[in-house]
């Protein structure tokens, strides 16, 4: 099954715009094939305003997110892989989401099995205890 992280992108991204509010994202910059301006990342992470006035070129597909922008006056051109994405949210109020690994089938889309200490086991009781009413 295709994963749900860029339709919830894309859908979280217009109805930020829509509401006159700023899109920003925050990006694994650890992760492999992200192309970002490193001296702006910290602790991994880089959050990005992705805005339409902000960014040029916006292309929001399955596989990546794509866009020029300038940082202090530098153009670049921003490639980030949809499974970089952690969170999208609004600027202005901090709604929005944010992804975990789960969401995209973090383990290749394999899943293991249940462990044994989370198995439903019904406890046994003795005989039922029932009354006849009258």
């Amino acid at each position: 099954m295709n994963s749900s992280r860029p339709y919830l992108v894309r859908a979280i991204y217009d109805w930020v715009v829509d509401n006159q509010l700023t899109p920003y994202i925050m990006v694994d910059a650890l992760m492999p094939d992200v192309e970002v301006p490193e001296r702006f990342v910290e602790n991994g992470k880089i959050v990005l305003n992705i805005e339409p006035q902000a960014v040029g070129r916006l292309r929001m597909g399955n596989d990546a997110v794509e866009f020029d922008a300038r940082f202090s006056g530098v153009a670049h051109h921003i490639f980030i892989p949809v499974r970089a994405i952690k969170a999208i949210y609004a600027f202005e109020n901090g709604r929005g989401m944010v992804f975990t690994e789960d969401e995209d089938g973090g383990n290749d889309g394999r899943t293991s099995p249940p462990s044994n200490s989370s198995v439903y086991k019904p406890v046994k009781k003795g005989r039922p205890n029932l009354k006849i009413v009258k």
